[in-house]
Order: C-alpha cells, then structure tokens, then sequence
C-alpha cells in the first residue's frame, strides 16, 4: 500500500508541475514584445547633398547616413479584450506623430480591443489609418521611402472604430474618430466618420471631416493587389482628396518580384496631382525601384527613385537653379524582432 501511495503521490507531483508550466506558457503567449530599428544612406544624383532639399514625401528627408525610427510594440490579448501600446523615438517616428500631444511623439499607437463575439471586434485609442497602401513602419513596406498619396492622407486616428467579418469574404469597418491625426478636438467639437468596406484582399476606405481648423476634408481610397504567380505579386492604390474644392488625386502600382526567398525586387510607380484654384493643377510622375535582401531578421533594401513634376519647379539640381526633377540613391538597413 505505501509503494501504491508513493506512486500515486509522484504522478500527482509530476502532474501539477506540468500544470504549472502550461499556465505559465499560456500566461507568456498572451503578453507579446515586437518592434524594430532601422538607418539608411542617401545620396542625391542629380543635384548636391548639400542643398537640404528633399522629395516632399514622408520621412527619408535627409541626405548621408541617419536614423529612420526605433519602435517597440507591447500587446496583451486576454481571451476577449486585449491593449496595444506602440512606442516610436527616431525622426521617423517623430515625424509620424508630428511630435504631436501625446508625449512629444513617442505614441504611435494606444488602445484596446473587445472582441464582442467571433465576427465584431470594437477598438478605442490611438490606431493606425485604414486608408492607403503603405504605413508608418518600413518592416511593412516594400519600399524605403513613402509615397505621397501616403504622405498626404492621415496617418492615426483617435477614436473608436468597429470591425465586422461579414463572412469569409466580406469585411465592414466603421470609426467615429477626432479629425485626421489630432490626438483631441481642442474644445471644437468636430470628429470624423471613416468606413472601409473589404472583399478578399481588395478595400474602399472613405474617410470624411468638415475641413475646418486644417482638417482633411473628404477622400476615397481604394488599396488592393494580386498574387499574379507565386513569386509575382501587383499592388494598387488610389485615391481622390477633396477639401472645399481643393485637394489631390493619383495612383500608385506596387508590381513585385520575388526572385529567390531572401531576395525580391520592386517598382513603385506613382501618379499624383493637386486640383484647386490655389495648386494649379500640378501633378508629379514618381518611379522608385527598390530591392529587399533578408538576412535572418535584417533586411538590406538599396533603392534608386526619380521623380519629375509637370508644372512646378519645386528643386534644384547641381548648379543650384531650380528644376522640375531630382533623383536619388538610397540603401537602408532594417532590423526587425
């Protein structure tokens, strides 16, 4: 009988250890730490690194070696509510933030989620735009440098938004947000509607304020793409802004080449333009080829962009008199974890 004790006891020892160390890896699965860091190199071929000119797209503005952002992104999922806390340092990220309200720039994103059953999930904070193609992080962008349709369209939002999987195809998003990239309404009372309506990868994203005190105004965006082959994939992104009878329009084409697992290459092709009485309707035409080489966790992308405007001068070239294109080469170095 103490010999069928002892053993009944050590397999109760044994068990409970191992429940232990099942709660444990559980509890470690809901709480998850990821980010990245990256820096680049840029030289401009058509004019001086010295003439403090830049693109006029997002981030990427300075010429010779600098640093793009550092972001570490804290989650915790519970088994219906979870938060996301996304911190950013770097002139990428500050830029990002526009060094705004929430502690001089260093949120990029704050809020938590409620997963209200398997096909609604309500958030409420500090998110990342549902418009357009690329985003605020390179880990996530096939190029370096940003576009400007992504340039001119918000950046975050701050507000509450409700996600529904209609069924395995269908998605609807809905936001009642502070206008665009406006951490709180200063008093004024305005928000902003956005909606977003998704079919198997392909999006309509609305996004609508007043316009008033810098607001946005009205824009409609379509961002979709399409495995073509297995290694081939196009992306595509349009969008139409106006702001009482002012704004911008244009397309960009993503096409994408995977040539081997660590290695692809990419062209970002973009078409934009400003309407209104102020802008004259310039327009600008941008290429921009990029290659992606992975190394475990780092990848290399070296990338060569051109962009020329219609009717507008707004650079210099190596004699220092104004010109209407400027090219340039980049290599950038991104560390992801």
């Amino acid at each position: 009988m103490k010999t069928i004790n002892k053993i009944v006891l050590a397999f109760a020892a044994v068990l409970s250890v191992g429940t232990m160390s099942a709660q444990e890896e559980e509890a470690a699965k809901k709480f998850t730490v990821s980010g990245s860091v990256d820096a680049y190199y840029q030289s401009y071929l058509s004019a001086s690194d010295n003439d403090g000119q830049s693109f006029g797209t997002a981030f990427a503005e300075n010429s010779g070696f600098a640093v793009g952002m550092g972001n570490v992104v804290f989650s915790y999922e519970g088994e219906k509510v979870g938060a996301v806390l996304d911190l950013v340092t770097g002139p990428r990220g500050a830029s990002a933030t526009f060094n705004s309200d929430i502690v001089d720039g260093i949120v990029n994103q704050a809020y938590v989620y409620y997963n209200v059953s398997d096909k609604t999930t309500l958030t409420m904070g500090r998110f990342n735009t549902f418009l357009g193609y690329e985003v605020i992080s390179p880990v996530a962008n096939f190029n370096y440098s940003t576009s400007y349709l992504f340039s001119s369209g918000p950046f975050s939002h701050v507000g509450i938004k409700a996600d529904f999987a209609l069924s395995d195809d269908f998605s609807l998003m809905l936001a009642l947000t502070n206008p665009w990239d406006t951490n709180n309404t200063s008093f004024t009372g305005e928000y902003a509607l956005g909606a977003q309506l998704g079919y198997k990868g392909q999006y309509l994203n609305l996004y609508y304020d007043s316009g008033s005190n810098d607001g946005l105004g009205f824009e409609i965006d379509y961002t979709g793409g399409f495995d073509v082959t297995d290694s081939f994939f196009f992306g595509i992104n349009a969008a139409y802004n106006d702001n009482d009878g002012s704004g911008f329009y244009g397309v960009a084409l993503y096409p994408q080449l995977a040539a081997s697992d660590a290695f692809s290459v990419g062209l970002r092709g973009e078409y934009f333009g400003l309407h209104g009485d102020a802008n004259a309707d310039e327009s600008v035409l941008g290429l921009t080829l990029t290659g992606s080489y992975s190394v475990e966790n780092l990848t290399i992308k070296p990338e060569i962009r051109l962009d020329s405007w219609s009717d507008a001068m707004p650079y210099v070239d190596a004699d220092g008199m104004a010109s209407d294109n400027l090219s340039s080469f980049l290599i950038a170095a991104i560390y992801s974890f």
